[in-house]
């Protein structure tokens, strides 16, 4: 198992949290899946695709709850990224993190059965 992420706008994740699912954002439908990082690729990803932007929150998700919908495709660079054919839900959160000033903190960690609990948001 591993974890991935995926970065939100704080309106998208505050969408997100009201409905319990994410269909992806507007260049995640363009594209027919929804667009994740590896730990190791997600730096690259902010600062490539997100730069100057204030309000984002990344969530992170053990790879195992997203099932057969998670494909590693190749993508920028030759490197296989993670591509998930299917709405995220927010039970699948594993942590929430705020991304400012270049750091990760981590703003909200739970579980699966945590986040069931309390309705999936």
């Amino acid at each position: 198992m591993s974890t991935i992420y995926k970065i939100l706008t704080a309106d998208q994740w505050s969408d997100f949290r009201t409905s319990g699912r994410f269909a992806g954002a507007p260049i995640d439908r363009q594209d027919g899946f929804i667009h994740l990082s590896s730990g190791r690729q997600l730096r690259e990803t902010l600062e490539k695709h997100f730069a100057g932007q204030n309000d984002l929150v990344i969530l992170a998700f053990h790879s195992d709850a997203l099932g057969e919908a998670l494909r590693w495709e190749v993508s920028r660079g030759g490197a296989l990224f993670p591509h998930l054919y299917a709405s995220l839900v927010t039970a699948d959160v594993a942590e929430v993190l705020a991304a400012s000033d270049r750091d990760l903190t981590i703003i909200e960690t739970r579980t699966a059965n945590e986040a069931s609990e309390h309705g999936g948001d």
